[in-house]
């Protein structure tokens, strides 16, 4: 994977704190480098989305039925 830089982030502050987005504290997000003040935001979000995408992909591949 290419290593994430500040010139590519789509966000200049953080969308949990509002405060500036860090160098230290990028993640990729479909497709897209999204910044944050601090690594533990950025941890927060990946696991905040990585559950939601798992989720809504499951209801996909079950044609939106559950059980």
């Amino acid at each position: 994977m290419n290593r994430l830089t500040s010139k590519d982030v789509i966000n200049a502050n953080c969308p949990w704190s509002g405060e500036p987005v860090s160098a230290s504290a990028l993640t990729r997000y479909r497709g897209h480098v999204v910044g944050f003040c601090n690594p533990g935001c950025r941890d927060r979000f990946e696991a905040a989305t990585s559950l939601f995408d798992s989720r809504i992909e499951a209801l996909a591949e079950n044609d939106g039925r559950s059980g």
